[in-house]
């Protein structure tokens, strides 16, 4: 069965290509074939009104030749030829005259000196045909130099009947027309130039509301404004202001699911606290199951609530979070926490390095992190961030190391499993790398776990950078 045939890669390549592209490309293209059209079409005009105005130059030569051979017995005497043109007395000139009776024999030819003797052509080749009529022509010369010839048949009754041609050397109207040429091309060149320039600027000072609109949009995304400001043209305000009501309820959907999980919270919260504190009162093994029930309970609960908040505030817009002073802070406290056991702590981030989400959740992320490197270092530990290009997103990349025992390769993923705890000698509830590891996947990011230079575990978290 015959497939059909998809995009060919041009034609794709052409869809990928910017409006500001195609206006351009398909502006200059149009510009340049016009220019090409009127080039030729005044080439050609002009090369007609150049070959009119030597025609007009031999025909005055012609008309004093006829108007000579038109006295009694001129033709016999040889009294024809006084134009007034010295041209036509150099021999081999390019500038040529010639008569040739019709009705006589085959030597009843009179010519300017300058044939030196030759002939144009004979009377039976001369494309004069009509009585009276002015033909016009090129031929070859005797050198082989292109003449353009005017001649005329003439009937003087009893004197007879004569072709009267003149010729003058085609090259002048070459060089003529070279000239007109070669300055119409420097001209169209110019002005195409200018065209080009002017399609730029046209294109620019057109598209240049939606670049605005490009712009604000970016600065909503990056948190640096609420919404899209400023006035735009009839055909692009429509836009804009959709945009703003997209944005707006965007922020109120948002605003409505962190109510509801809010209230999840509190609701499911308070009933566990009144289980927690009955089984407190009580004794016996069935108190302590429900104590570490109401324990776990608690656990998932927080974690899922995160994770839903986290799922929830993902898709924010215009939520950004400068992440130096959350992981210096980090450091701080924990230094105070963890103090009575001396840990030398490297804390290195870039200054302007930001964070696409909610501060929340990176501190939800880093802190676990750091307090896991806190809980595990036998002696120092780093926090090391950077902003990185990962083919055409920019990441942050949080680096967390320590020099505890660290982790097997075999049992790393194990520990981002949910509720999975490695070893029961620390506290926790074994959902922290859990959280780290989703919420992470939950913007984009990812967490990675490996083996630190300083011999314990190394913890890399990657998130979409502002």
């Amino acid at each position: 069965m015959p497939t059909r045939a998809g995009p060919s890669p041009s034609w794709l390549a052409l869809g990928r290509r910017s409006i500001a592209t195609r206006l351009f490309a398909s502006a200059v293209f149009w510009c340049l074939f016009i220019l090409v059209i009127a080039g030729l079409i005044l080439s050609a005009l002009y090369r007609r009104t150049s070959e009119r105005a030597f025609d007009e130059r031999l025909q005055v030569y012609l008309t004093d030749i006829v108007a000579d051979l038109a006295a009694p017995g001129a033709f016999e005497t040889k009294e024809l030829g006084a134009v007034g043109e010295p041209r036509f007395e150099l021999p081999l000139s390019g500038w040529y005259w010639q008569v040739s009776r019709l009705d006589g024999g085959p030597r009843d030819v009179r010519a300017s000196r300058s044939l030196f003797g030759a002939q144009l052509r004979s009377a039976a080749e001369s494309p004069v045909k009509g009585q009276g009529e002015v033909v016009t022509g090129y031929e070859n010369g005797l050198d082989d130099r292109r003449l353009r010839v005017v001649g005329r048949r003439i009937d003087l009754a009893e004197d007879g009947r004569f072709d009267v041609l003149v010729a003058g050397p085609a090259d002048e109207i070459e060089a003529a027309i070279s000239q007109f040429t070669f300055w119409l091309t420097v001209t169209f060149i110019l002005l195409g130039c200018a065209l080009v320039l002017t399609t730029m600027l046209q294109v620019k000072f057109g598209l240049e509301p939606l670049s605005r609109l490009r712009r604000s949009i970016e600065e909503v995304r990056h948190g640096d404004a609420d919404k899209i400001a400023g006035e735009y043209p009839v055909d692009v305000a429509p836009l804009a202001v959709e945009l703003n009501l997209l944005i707006d309820a965007n922020r109120e959907i948002l605003g409505r699911a962190r109510t509801q999980v809010g209230n999840l919270a509190h609701a499911l919260k308070t009933p566990l606290s009144v289980i927690v504190n009955e089984a407190d009162g009580a004794e016996g093994d069935l108190a302590a199951k429900m104590r570490d029930q109401a324990s776990l309970m608690r656990d998932q609960i927080n974690y899922y609530l995160d994770r839903a908040r986290a799922a929830a505030l993902a898709g924010t817009l215009g939520t950004v979070t400068d992440i130096g002073p959350v992981i210096e802070a980090l450091g701080r406290t924990l230094g105070k926490i963890y103090g009575e056991r001396g840990l030398a702590v490297d804390v290195r981030v870039p200054e302007g390095a930001r964070f696409r989400g909610e501060i929340h959740d990176f501190q939800d992320m880093a802190g676990n992190l750091a307090d896991n490197a806190f809980k595990w270092a036998a002696s120092e530990l780093s926090l090391h961030a950077e902003v990185v290009l990962a083919g055409d997103k920019s990441m942050v990349v949080l680096t967390v190391d320590d020099d505890g025992p660290g982790l097997p390769e075999n049992v790393r993923d194990e520990a981002v499993a949910r509720g999975r705890r490695l070893d029961e000698s620390k506290p926790g509830s074994g959902l922290g790398l859990s959280i780290v590891a989703e919420l992470a996947e939950l913007y984009g990011g990812s967490l990675e776990l490996g083996t630190s230079p300083l011999g314990g575990l190394r913890a890399v978290l990657k998130l979409p950078a502002v």
